[in-house]
Parts: C-alpha cells; structure tokens; sequence
C-alpha cells in the first residue's frame, strides 16, 4: 500500500482539472510500461554493435515481426488521436485512409517494388535514389525527409501531451520532456532493432487497451444501427455513415470531396507515396531476413490495416453519437470548448474504470512512443548515410569506420528527439491532426513517390530528370498551399470546388504535385542522356531478375495471399457504401 500511495501521490502532482484520476493500480501499469520498454533498449544494446544492426535490425527479422512493426510504425498516437479526430469531423470517409488509402499500396510495395528496394541492398529510400538517379536525386530527398520526420515526431508528441492533459491534467511541457526521453533512451541504446520489438510489443498494447471504447460504445449505443441512428439524429444536414455513395458531389459530404479526389488524390498518390517511399515504414520491411520474408511483411501488414478503423475511426463515430458539439482545434483555443483532436480522451474518460483506465492509456502512449520511435529511428538513418556520410567524404576526401557512423546514429538521434520537442507546438495551427499531415504528405510524399516509381519502371529517366522533377514537385505543391491561404479563391482551382475541406485540398494538391513531377522528370529525360542498361541491374524493372516462386506451394506464394487480402478489401468497401 506504501508504494501505491506514493505513485498515487506522484500523479496528483499533475493532476489539476483532469477528467479522471488515476487510481494506484493504473499508476502502477503505466510505471511497469516505462521500465519495461527501457529494459527492452539496455538488453538489445548488446546485439547492435554494426552499423547493419543499428539501423537495419542485422536483415534478420521473420516476415511476421517484420509485417507488425510495419503497422505498428504507422499506428501511433497520431493515428489513433489523429483518425478518430477526423472521423469525428468527417465521418466514416476517414476509412478511406485505411482501406483504399493504405491496402492496394502496401500490395503494390510487396509485389512490384519490394524486389528492387531489397535486392539493391539499399538501406533506406534516399539512399535508392541515390543508386538510380545520382546523388543530387537522392540530396534532395534525404533533406525533405528528414524535415518530414521531425515535423512528424513533433505531431506524436503534441499528440501524446493532449491525451496527458485532458485525461490526467498533466502539463504539456511535463508529458512531452517524460515520453520523449524515454523514446531517445532505448533507440539510442538498441536502434532500430529496440524499435522494432518495441512496435510489436506496442502494437499488442495498443489494440487491448483500446478497444475499450468500441466494445462499450457499441453497448450504449445499441450496435451499429443504433449508432447511425444516433448520429442521423445529431447532424441531421449530413450523412457520416457512408464510404462511397455520398462522393457523387462535392456538396454531398463533410468533406467536400470528389470521389476523383479520393480515388486519385488519396488512393493512388498519397496512399502510394506513402506505404511505397516513406522511408518510416520501408525501413522496417528491409528488415526482413529474406526477400519472400521483405514481400510477405507488407502483405501481413496489410491483413491487420483493414482491422485498425474498429479501434480508431469506430471512436469517432461513437463520438458523434453520444458527444456532439466538439469544434476545430482553433476555435476551442479561443473559447475553451474541447476540440476534434480530444475526441479519443474524452471517449476514454467515459467508458474507463480503475484498473482498465491504466490500461487505456498505457495503450495511447504505446501509440506515442510507437510513432515517435518510428520517425527518430528513419530520421537517424537518413541523416547518417545520406546526408552526413556524403557530405563528409566529399569534404574530407575520407571514409570512416563503420563504429563511427553507429555513433553519430546515436548522436542524430538525440538530435533529432530535440528538434522534434521545438516542432511540437505547430500542430496547434491546424483544425485537426490529420489536415496538418496530409499537407506534409502532399509536400514531400506524393512527388517522391513519383520520382521513384518512373526510376523503378521506366529504364529512359535520367539523373537530371529525377532531380529537376522532384525539385518541381514539392515547389509547386509548396506553392499551392500558400496560393490558397493568401487567395482562397484558389481552393476552387486547386480542390475543384469551393465546398472542398482542408483535407480535400490536400488530396488535389497531393495528385497535381505528383503530375507535375512525373512530366517534369519525362521532358528532362527525354533531353538528356539515359545511363547505360547494365548500369540499372538490380534497380529496373526490364533489367532486373526476380527470383522465381514457382517452385513453392500456391498457399506460400505472397502473390496468392495479396489477392486474399484483395479480395476482403473489396467486400468491406462493398459492405459500407
């Protein structure tokens, strides 16, 4: 009872205006998560001793460990905060993110490109460009991404800091400083192997604890009849049920959106870009131990995407039944009222008891420290090789050893958790979670995705091309982000449509971006000379050999279990029209 009472004691300490208090038990769980996932990074310490190691996990993980911390990268507390915000102020059409926004890509990643990105042997995206297209290609990349990455860890921890508050009444600054560091600890000590097992341990908290909302929201609301009864009632104007029948008309939906948009904007640019060269999630299917274990990953990965919106859209939705009147994150700093973003901590607060309370909020930082490691680990490595390594070589005339970039991969990622910390209060700007990262998608994901899938497919793109395209591509997606916030007329031009959503724009930015940056890359290609085809093995399709999967049964061939996982994918987008 001593040691009860002083956690109990401790969590008081912060415990001003929260919506609930922690009892000792669920102090307690939450204490136990923090040691464990520490000691996790102090035993790994002694397996990452290569450079390999540290930032590829040895290419030693099995195609399941691998396919669940692909997932598990991606289901921070972004995710789970971010979505069911979106949900909330959206409807069911978050889903799309998840289903059409997600499964034909990861498919795609295990099919036609994992070969290549494996058999290359390259350790992160930048650093297959810079193999195909040269190394200003891959510069520029490199230097994007890893801009992205800690805008992105800033997210999980503004993410995290709101769970803290509106839940416990923690202070911002003190949830922030607590997770991160513990995140900085055991990647710095284990890499991305630490990471790795710490996403799968994450990913099994995550669904535990979470789905505590969906069951007992359910239960109130009388299943999903009575759930689409209640929010029909609550938003009359709108229909927040539907994925596909209300995307005829932009003023159809919550958010103002074409099915062009989503199909294009979002199922093939953003989605593709996404799953297929955010180097976050590819950097864990490298991996695996094999090419079939690098193939199989993404498939797994898959599988579990498609069971993810009952955790974290379903909340969102349960939100709009039984708590409407929440508003955009600005609005309710100016008026105090709770905000889209707090719609999975208040749902928490409603349905969690002692002991399960605990449970659910270990399971929200498991989120956080799931996204955050995810972005230090990728932004580690890419500061590593691909942009300190050239630099230095190219100043100094000298390579180091192999310890010695390890080093400064521990270094950088000290750094980078810092840098993170500062861009953490951006997100304040933003009505939502998401509408902030589906602009940062739109800059640097859809037009990387469209110099790396003509470098993959195409043998005649040059190394200018590559350049010059992906160099247009993020200007000019830059360029109408600020188009429509000085004139927002332009939304009309750009979303095509005055009805368009933040998030819709993100979408027809995203697709004109990528266009942009494949027909800038096709001009100047066809303008300068292409390397030699002996020059591409290993890189290009057409000069490139795939290892043949005749020889195993149907049942173990990735292809067949992508068209299971296809097929299903299919039925779920028929079954909520």
């Amino acid at each position: 009872m001593q040691n009860g009472t002083a956690l109990n004691g401790l969590m008081l300490l912060f415990d001003s205006g929260s919506l609930l208090k922690l009892s000792w038990v669920d102090s307690l769980v939450i204490g136990l998560y923090f040691v464990f996932v520490l000691g996790i990074g102090y035993y790994l310490l002694r397996f990452t001793k290569t450079g390999e190691d540290f930032f590829l996990a040895g290419r030693k993980m099995s195609s399941w460990v691998a396919g669940l911390s692909f997932v598990a990268a991606n289901l921070g507390s972004l995710e789970l905060m971010g979505w069911a915000a979106s949900a909330y102020q959206y409807g069911i059409l978050a889903t799309h993110w998840y289903w059409i926004g997600a499964i034909p890509a990861m498919l795609f990643l295990a099919i036609v490109m994992m070969p290549f990105y494996y058999i290359s042997k390259t350790h992160s995206v930048p650093g297959y460009l810079k193999l195909r297209y040269g190394e200003q290609a891959s510069m520029l990349s490199a230097v994007s991404f890893a801009f992205m990455t800690v805008l992105m860890s800033g997210i999980n921890m503004f993410a995290m800091a709101l769970v803290m508050k509106v839940i416990l009444g923690w202070s911002i600054d003190f949830s922030i400083w607590v997770s991160s560091i513990t995140v900085m600890v055991y990647v710095v000590l284990g890499g991305l192997l630490s990471a790795i097992f710490n996403e799968v341990l994450q990913f099994m908290l995550i669904w535990l604890g979470a789905l505590i909302i969906p069951i007992l929201g359910l239960v109130e609301t009388g299943g999903w009849t009575g759930l689409v009864a209640r929010v029909h009632q609550n938003f009359p104007a709108g229909d927040y049920t539907h994925l596909w029948s209300t995307l005829g008309s932009f003023k159809d939906n919550p958010m103002g959106i074409h099915w062009t948009g989503i199909v294009f904007g979002l199922g093939f640019i953003i989605s593709f870009g996404y799953w297929t060269t955010d180097f976050l999630v590819v950097q864990r299917v490298l991996s695996a131990k094999d090419l079939r274990s690098a193939k199989m990953a993404p498939i797994i990965g898959a599988s579990f995407k498609m069971l993810v919106p009952f955790i974290v859209i379903l909340p969102g939705l349960l939100g709009l039944a039984v708590i409407p009147g929440l508003v955009g994150q600005q609005q309710a700093m100016a008026t105090g009222a709770h905000s889209y973003n707090e719609v999975l901590p208040l749902m928490l607060a409603r349905y969690a008891g002692p002991g399960m309370l605990g449970l659910g909020v270990t399971a929200l930082i498991a989120g956080f420290m799931s996204g955050m490691a995810g972005n230090v680990t990728a932004f580690s490595t890419v500061w590593t090789y691909d942009i300190y390594r050239p630099l230095h070589v190219k100043l100094t005339k000298n390579e180091r050893s192999d310890q010695y970039y390890v080093k400064m991969g521990r270094w950088s990622t000290i750094v980078g958790v810092i840098i993170s910390i500062g861009t953490a209060y951006l997100v304040q700007q933003f009505a939502s979670i998401m509408d902030y990262v589906q602009a940062l998608f739109s800059f640097f994901i859809a037009p990387l995705f469209g110099t790396v899938i003509l470098g993959m497919l195409w043998k005649r793109a040059t190394g200018a091309g590559g350049f010059w395209g992906l160099l247009a591509g993020t200007l000019s997606s830059i360029g109408m982000y600020v188009w429509v916030k000085v004139d927002h007329n332009a939304l009309g031009i750009i979303a095509l449509s005055h009805y368009a959503k933040p998030m819709a724009d993100d979408m027809y930015r995203a697709l004109w971006s990528w266009l942009i940056t494949v027909i800038v890359t096709v001009v100047v290609s066809m303008m300068t000379a292409p390397r030699a085809e002996t020059e591409l093995v290993g890189l290009v399709r057409g000069c490139t050999e795939i290892p043949s999967e005749g020889h195993l049964p149907l049942f173990k061939r990735p292809i067949f279990w992508a068209g299971v996982v296809f097929a299903v994918f299919i039925v779920l987008n028929v079954i909520f029209w």
